[in-house]
């Protein structure tokens, strides 16, 4: 892993300067203690990154489970017994790993998975323009479109031109200009460049704004707009800040079914994150999805025993971390070390950055996950692409991400289900011979109960004297439901003057009784025709 350092140690820096802000402002929203989010971070980072198999993922708090985890301190009453759940909800976690429920991810579509990563590269974008600009009513992390200061994505938006934070937003795009004329043309003159990366450069120039400026009257930045980690007077103090769970209350019903609501809500953003960041990898490395589980499930034991927030793997710092040149685990392990030393040595330093810049490096990273040309590719490609893309994307800048990946979901099976009706089989159509229509049924290769009302239609639509060939010879696998339609078929045909040929791998049959007999004799174990 130390073979890849040069890379690592640059993207981690940039994941570091990532994650900080958001690791407060998801506690800040989760309504937890503001350093709980910094704990998730250390252990997502160190932790779940050293025993993960992903080698640019990168795990911390989500802003998807704050609406659960800020509901569940009220109804357990405290954030303590809410721990209980977290830890609990790990346990869980590392069952579902040990029993492959990581299998599980490969189950969504690739065009809900693009439209998973387009809608999270809007909502950066969305949510990032109003702390540009200093207007920071909002905590960093929130991915909902309804915001907790009672406003919406796009009417904090429009009410930035009342909040403008001068300060803030020149800095803001000092550092925007500084990453973009780093990466695009520094970057390609020399290596030093590439190893120091635009990213820290803006928040260096942050940070020397902010001391220059604080006795300036018009572009002094206050505390509100600056980064806020908790600042320890001494190592106890330090200590004190972690927080144990109360294990007297796990008796109580509603602790295991807030771990469960944990266990599978993490598990699954976790597994959709895996799937999207192997995705957009540029090595097309391969996670293995039960590994992970059960990494993120150690993590959320170890994060509930100190005090930290529920983990998952977050697309937002793994594109940041794919983006910025990471080629192993080493570079997520090193940002959590960066946010355990930063922390404890230079909380002060920390608090010296301003929301805007670090806004800047996000919308950068945001623009790179929703291009405007993948709208395009997406568009190409036909409907059965473009629709559960566009409404993932949809769903999730006006919901928020589980609600817009389920929509997505829904849409995409249903396509599965049109595309599966349309294609389990084809007719060809002869011209009458001696008064009776030749047709000829070839069914496809595999025939599910998903095929059952389009072959039904087909057969109950045959004209009177007809004689019809129905082709096996390529179908491997026809469903018990299919298998049953056919057998009546075979039945109503007698009725209706239809001969039936049927034609396989296991020869010719063409009376109704043998016809039927054909089926009742398959090999059951698979259903098979061969």
């Amino acid at each position: 892993m130390f073979k890849t350092i040069k890379n690592d140690l640059p993207a981690s820096i940039v994941v570091f300067f990532v994650a900080l802000p958001l690791c407060l402002g998801i506690a800040l929203a989760s309504g937890a203690p503001l350093f709980s989010g910094v704990i998730a971070g250390i252990v997502g980072g160190i932790v779940v990154g050293a025993l993960s198999g992903s080698k640019i993922g990168v795990s911390g708090p989500a802003a998807g489970l704050a609406a659960i985890v800020l509901t569940a301190i009220g109804a357990l009453g405290g954030y303590q017994n809410f721990l209980v759940a977290v830890v609990l909800g790990g346990i869980i976690q590392l069952a579902l790993g040990f029993l492959k429920a990581g299998v599980i991810g490969y189950y969504f579509p690739s065009s809900v998975i693009k439209g998973m990563l387009t809608g999270i590269g809007i909502i950066i974008i969305l949510k990032q323009i109003p702390h540009f600009f200093g207007y920071d009513a909002e905590p960093e992390g929130a991915d909902s479109f309804l915001e907790i200061s009672g406003e919406n994505s796009f009417s904090a938006i429009f009410n930035v031109f009342n909040h403008i934070t001068m300060g803030s937003m020149i800095i803001g795009i000092v550092g925007l200009f500084t990453i973009l004329f780093w990466d695009n043309i520094l970057a390609k003159k020399a290596k030093i460049f590439t190893l120091i990366q635009g990213p820290l450069v803006a928040v260096a120039l942050g940070i020397l704004f902010f001391v220059l400026t604080q006795t300036s009257s018009t572009l002094s930045i206050s505390e509100t707009h600056l980064v806020n980690v908790p600042i320890p007077e001494d190592i106890n103090s330090f200590l004190g800040q972690f927080t144990f769970p109360n294990f007297k209350v796990i008796t109580n019903p509603e602790i295991w079914v807030t771990a469960f609501t944990i266990a599978l809500v993490a598990s699954l953003e976790t597994l959709l994150c895996v799937e999207a960041t192997d995705k957009i990898d540029p090595n097309k490395n391969v996670t293995p999805t039960n590994r992970e589980l059960l990494a993120q499930g150690t993590g959320n034991i170890l994060s509930g025993l100190i005090g930290g927030l529920p983990i998952t793997q977050v697309i937002v710092r793994s594109s940041a971390n794919i983006q910025s040149g990471a080629l192993s685990k080493m570079s997520a392990i090193i940002h959590g070390f960066l946010l355990l030393i930063s922390v404890v040595l230079i909380p002060r330093l920390l608090n010296m950055i301003p929301l805007s810049v670090l806004a800047a490096i996000l919308l950068v990273v945001g623009y790179k996950l929703a291009k405007p040309k993948l709208f395009k590719e997406m568009y190409r490609m036909g409907w059965k692409q473009w629709l559960p893309f566009i409404v993932t994307v949809l769903g999730i800048v006006f919901t928020d991400l589980l609600k817009g990946i389920s929509l997505g979901l829904i849409v995409g099976v249903i396509v599965i289900l049109l595309k599966s009706y349309q294609n389990s089989h084809f007719l060809h159509i002869e011209d009458k011979s001696n008064g009776r229509h030749q047709i000829k049924m070839t069914l496809a290769e595999e025939v599910t109960f998903f095929n059952k009302g389009a072959i039904l239609k087909e057969l109950d639509s045959l004209p009177k004297n007809t004689y019809l060939e129905l082709n096996l010879i390529n179908t491997r696998y026809l469903d018990h439901d299919i298998i049953e339609i056919l057998e009546d078929f075979a039945v109503k045909a007698k009725e209706r003057n239809i001969d039936v040929k049927l034609v396989s791998k296991r020869g010719i049959v063409e009376n109704p009784d043998s016809y039927i007999k054909f089926f009742r004799e398959r090999p059951k174990s698979k259903m098979s025709l061969s």
